[in-house]
């Protein structure tokens, strides 16, 4: 049983069938797909030298762009420990620029809540709640946030924070998963997003 399985219990099969073989992640499987963004946004330009500092984590970039073709692995890991995580990759291709946006996700069965380590190696932390929408959508909001540094991480004040909100559909008429992400600084607002559709190469 996946992570995401775990924590949405019962209200796993309220997700449209397609998310619910998207999201159920059997021992050592692997999800692949690849797409389309219409459109890729980050925030204000003084934000420009971070964004640029973040590819370097694959974490953020500071490029942005429409029609941006996308791809997306995601990969269960089974760690020595016994812990179940699951890998995102993400890619974005801005002409011969290769960008990442990666993620290692973990359970926490106490909090029953997801644990999202972005970059790599991980720069932030984010807990993550999740629900489903009335269409049969998978929403994702992030919710406390940390700075990972080398032994220490550190809790972000609300100020400091960026939070997303994802909300992933199945378009039957297209045959496609369709997300859109939006990541919001109180102060600032949006600070990266982006928005689009990808159609899965069936490894599962």
């Amino acid at each position: 049983m996946s992570i995401y399985k775990k924590v949405l219990e019962n209200q796993f099969y309220d997700l449209h069938p397609m998310l619910q073989r998207r999201y159920e992640f059997k021992r050592n499987s692997i999800f692949k797909a690849t797409g389309v963004m219409k459109c890729v946004r980050g925030g204000p330009m003084w934000l420009f030298p971070i964004f640029w500092l973040g590819k370097k984590y694959k974490l953020f970039f500071p490029e942005s762009g429409n029609n941006i073709p996308f791809e997306i692995v995601n990969s269960q890991i089974i760690a020595s420990d016994g812990t179940e995580q699951v890998h995102w990759e993400r890619v974005f291709y801005f002409n011969h620029k290769k960008r990442f946006f990666n993620a290692r996700m973990y359970l926490n069965s106490e909090q029953n809540l997801i644990q999202d380590y972005l970059g790599e190696p991980a720069k932030f932390y984010s807990d993550l709640a999740l629900s489903i929408t009335k269409e049969g959508g998978l929403r994702i909001d992030s919710k406390k946030q940390r700075l990972v540094l080398p032994f220490i991480e550190i809790p972000l004040p609300k100020i400091f924070q960026g939070l997303a909100t994802v909300t992933e559909t199945y378009m039957e008429t297209k045959a496609v998963y369709y997300i859109q992400v939006q990541v919001k600084n109180p102060i600032i607002g949006t600070v990266f997003s982006y928005e689009g559709e990808f159609k899965s190469n069936d490894i599962f």
